[in-house]
């Protein structure tokens, strides 16, 4: 277990911090910080506060990740799935939904509305060549593998 240092902000003083839900949960809910009820129309996007800030050790990044309950029961999505947040990142944690449903979705102060994930990052040195090594399946992409031509 890695530590995380979160720095509350005013509009979540009343708030639950982020807690895993259960024993093997690989992620934690994010509330809304809502000051009023938000009404997301069907096909609208906004940028929804959940009041915290946070301070991740060097080496990890956060995934924002949509809840499943909502995108089943109500088409709620985050809309840039996984959102990233970067380590020295230290501004508010925002999430974007976006309302695929069919009737609008009100967000309510305290709503889970998104799940976090902590991860290890593993940076990559990038190095020009001419060409690459080849492989069974080469160039195809977008629905070629498995696919018997």
């Amino acid at each position: 277990m890695i530590a995380v240092a979160v720095l509350r902000l005013p509009h979540a003083r009343d708030l639950p911090l982020p807690a895993y839900q259960s024993a093997h949960a690989a992620g934690v809910d994010l509330v809304a910080a809502l000051e009023a009820p938000l009404s997301l129309a069907p096909g609208a996007r906004a940028l929804v506060p959940t009041g915290l800030c946070l301070e991740l050790p060097e080496g990890f990044e956060a995934q924002v990740r949509p809840r499943s309950g909502l995108a089943l029961k109500n088409g709620v999505t985050v809309l840039n799935a996984p959102g990233t947040i970067d380590a020295d990142y230290r501004g508010e944690v925002q999430v974007i939904l976006v309302n695929h449903g069919a009737e609008n979705f009100v967000v309510e102060r305290g709503a889970r509305i998104a799940q976090m994930v902590i991860a290890p990052v593993t940076r990559a040195a990038f190095a020009e060549k001419n060409n690459l090594s080849q492989t069974a399946r080469g160039t195809g992409g977008f629905g070629s593998t498995g696919v018997k031509i």
